[in-house]
Order: C-alpha cells, then structure tokens, then sequence
C-alpha cells in the first residue's frame, strides 16, 4: 500500500524522498550524489531501516552524477538492510550513474532494475 511521500529533504544539489510502498522504502535521490551531498542520502536510508523498512527501493532515474562517495553510501546501506533481514534494489539508473557501478564492479552485489515497479514487484 502507497501512502505517498512520507519525507523529503534537499541538501545544496542533492533532493531525497521517501514513499513507503508496504514493506518497502521508494526512496528517489534527485540532483548530484557527491561527498558534499551524501550524507543526506546516507541518513535517509539508516532512517528508513531504523523504522523498520529494510527492504529499500533506490529510484535513481532522476539522479544526473554519481561519485565514489555516493557509491560508498549505497554500499553501508546495502550492509545495514541486510543485516536487518532486507537488502538494497536500485531502480532506472541513467548510463552516467550505471557506468560507477560498472567500473567498480558494484553492480555485482546489487540488485538492479529498470523501474521502480520493477523492483517492487521483485
């Protein structure tokens, strides 16, 4: 069940927000995911899983960059989700954003999807 945006919040050009979708957290990250703005995500993702959604969808279809760092906050959420039983699917990545994931053989350990509803119905 979608009981819509349940948080939102910007930090200079990163925007991040929540939707809860049953068991799941939608959390689409918009902007630029770069050492100045992860901690943002990386808050938002604990939180999701400190409120009991460890199963954490990533819409990144609206994300337009992608460092090392953004990178590294996927990576610890991954690890926290399935420490509490979930696990991390990233959704609608652009190629600009894939090719991080590519290079350093990340996208091994996710699970990655064309849609959100793809990973929903996952």
């Amino acid at each position: 069940m979608d009981r819509g945006t349940v948080g939102s919040a910007s930090r200079g050009r990163l925007h991040v927000e929540i939707r809860h979708h049953g068991a799941s957290a939608v959390v689409t990250v918009s902007g630029e995911l770069d050492h100045h703005t992860a901690d943002l995500l990386r808050e938002s993702l604990e939180g999701c899983v400190d409120d009991g959604y460890a199963r954490l969808v990533v819409d990144c279809s609206p994300l337009e960059f992608m460092d090392s760092t953004g990178l590294n906050v996927l990576l610890g959420a991954r690890l926290k989700a399935e420490a509490a039983g979930g696990g991390v699917h990233l959704a609608g990545m652009q190629p600009v954003v894939a090719r991080v994931f590519e290079i350093t053989g990340a996208e091994a350990v996710f699970t990655v999807h064309d849609s959100v509803d793809a990973a929903l119905a996952g």
